[in-house]
């Protein structure tokens, strides 16, 4: 089982299938507000925050995908990635759009782990 589902339940919709994106490395934890994904874009990390389609059920006025810059408190072996007060790189509602910056950081960046 996945680790997001296993610290935000069973029926937790990703809006996307999550083995397409295996660049994506869950690091979601049940403390936070909603599942987090971490990748790496030349030497700079990035954690993908996946918030509740129901924006009801959603604990910040933010939209439903965030991404924001991050740091590798690890190392390349063992990363520890944190999103801490990084900037938003990134925000959308709709699967769709992140798909497409996803897609444009892998043309403009050769060495795109994604």
């Amino acid at each position: 089982m996945s680790l997001y589902k296993q610290e935000f339940g069973q029926d937790f919709d990703l809006g996307f299938n999550l083995k397409e994106h295996p660049y994506l490395i869950d690091k979601s934890w049940h403390n936070d507000l909603c599942p987090s994904f971490y990748f790496k874009v030349d030497e700079q990390y990035y954690v993908l925050w996946v918030d509740y389609a129901d924006e009801e059920r959603r604990e910040e006025d933010t939209s439903r995908y965030v991404i924001v810059e991050a740091l590798n408190e690890g190392s390349n072996e063992e990363p520890e990635v944190y999103a801490g007060g990084g900037k938003i790189a990134f925000q959308c509602d709709f699967f769709t759009e992140l798909e497409e910056w996803l897609k444009l950081y892998q043309t403009s960046n050769p060495r795109v782990d994604i």
